[in-house]
C-alpha cells in the first residue's frame, strides 16, 4: 500500500499521521475564519497547523520580555504571611501597613498609657504609630534571638481560633525549643507545676519556659500573671485598648488582625531559628576545640 493510500485510510478513521515521525494522533485545530474545531484533512492542513504554532511561539518569544516580570513566585500571596514571613532584616513599615497593624480600637476605648504609641485618630479609630512599633518589634526580635542562642525554650500563645495555626507554625519553625498553646492555657502550668506535672518531671525537666510570646494578651491575663510570678519575660501584641505595661516587651499593633499576628509570629520565630543555628555553631566550635586540645595532650 502506498503512503498516500495509507494516509487516506488514517484520515477516514479520524486520525492523522505526522509525515516526519509517523505517529498517529488525533489532531484538531481552530481556523481563524470560523473558530471551529476541525479534524485535519490532509498534509497541507498538518503543515498549516505547524506553521501557526511556530508563528505563535515566535511572537511569544519576541514580546514576552517586554511584558511584566511578575509571577506567583516573586509577588505577594495570601499564604505568604503564614508560610513565608519576611526575615527580620527585611522588616519594613510597608509590611506592617500592608498587614493592617496600624488600626487600633475606638478612640473612646484607648488606654491612657497607650498614648505614647498613638499617632492620632481618624473616623473615631485610633491610629497606631508604626514608627514606634517597628523599633519595638526589632527589640523583641533581638530578645528572641538571644534567648534561642542560649538554648532557651519559647512558648507561643494564641487562643483565638484564627491564631491556632499561626502559633503552631511558629513553634514548628523553631523545632524542639518552641511550644504552642492554641486552645486554652491550663491554669497553674507555671505556678503549680509540681502537682500538675509531678515532682519528678518538675525537677528533672525544663517546665518553665524562658520566654512567652502572646498574640492576644488581653484574653490571657492569667498567663501574664503566672509569667510575672515565675519571672518569665513576655512579649505581646498590644492594641490601643490595652495597657502596654502588662508585658515586658510590648509591640504596639492591631491584635485583632490575623495578618499582623502572622507577621509578628513569623518574624519572631525566624529570629528564634537564627538563634538556634548560632547556638549549634557555637556548640560545634566548642566541641572541635575540645577535640583539638585532647589530641595535643595525647
Amino acid at each position: 500500500m502506498s503512503c498516500a493510500a495509507n494516509f487516506r485510510k488514517q484520515i477516514s478513521k479520524g486520525l492523522t499521521c505526522s509525515p516526519r515521525h509517523g505517529l498517529l494522533a488525533k489532531r484538531c485545530y481552530s481556523t481563524p475564519q470560523d473558530a471551529q474545531e476541525k479534524v485535519l484533512q490532509n498534509e497541507d492542513d498538518w503543515h498549516t497547523l505547524q506553521e501557526t504554532r511556530a508563528r505563535q511561539k515566535h511572537i511569544m518569544d519576541r514580546f514576552s520580555r517586554l511584558g511584566s516580570t511578575q509571577s506567583r513566585d516573586n509577588t505577594w500571596q495570601p499564604h505568604h504571611g503564614l508560610h513565608k514571613p519576611p526575615p527580620p532584616k527585611d522588616l519594613t513599615l510597608s509590611s506592617l501597613v500592608a498587614a493592617g497593624a496600624h488600626f487600633g480600637h475606638s478612640s473612646s476605648l484607648m488606654n491612657p498609657n497607650f498614648l505614647p504609641y498613638s499617632y492620632g485618630t481618624r473616623a473615631g479609630i485610633t491610629i497606631i504609630d508604626l514608627d514606634s512599633t517597628l523599633p519595638l518589634l526589632r527589640r523583641a526580635v533581638d530578645v528572641t534571638r538571644a534567648i534561642a542562642a542560649r538554648d532557651g525554650t519559647i512558648v507561643f500563645v494564641g487562643t483565638r481560633p484564627d491564631l491556632r495555626r499561626v502559633v503552631n507554625k511558629a513553634a514548628e519553625r523553631m523545632g524542639s525549643n518552641a511550644y504552642s498553646v492554641g486552645e486554652r492555657w491550663l491554669p497553674g502550668t507555671l505556678t503549680n507545676k509540681v502537682q500538675l506535672f509531678g515532682p519528678e518531671v518538675a525537677q528533672t525537666q525544663r517546665v518553665v519556659p524562658d520566654l512567652v510570646i502572646l498574640l492576644n494578651p488581653l484574653a490571657n491575663m492569667h498567663v501574664i500573671r503566672e509569667c510575672a510570678i515565675s519571672h518569665v519575660p513576655t512579649i505581646g501584641i498590644i492594641d490601643s485598648n490595652v495597657d502596654p505595661r502588662i508585658v515586658l516587651y510590648p509591640i504596639p499593633a492591631n491584635d485583632e488582625s490575623t495578618r499582623t499576628a502572622e507577621l509578628v509570629a513569623g518574624v519572631l520565630s525566624i529570629a528564634g531559628k537564627e538563634g538556634l543555628e548560632r547556638f549549634r555553631e557555637q556548640q560545634a566550635a566548642a566541641q572541635a576545640a575540645l577535640q583539638r586540645s585532647q589530641r595535643k595532650r595525647s
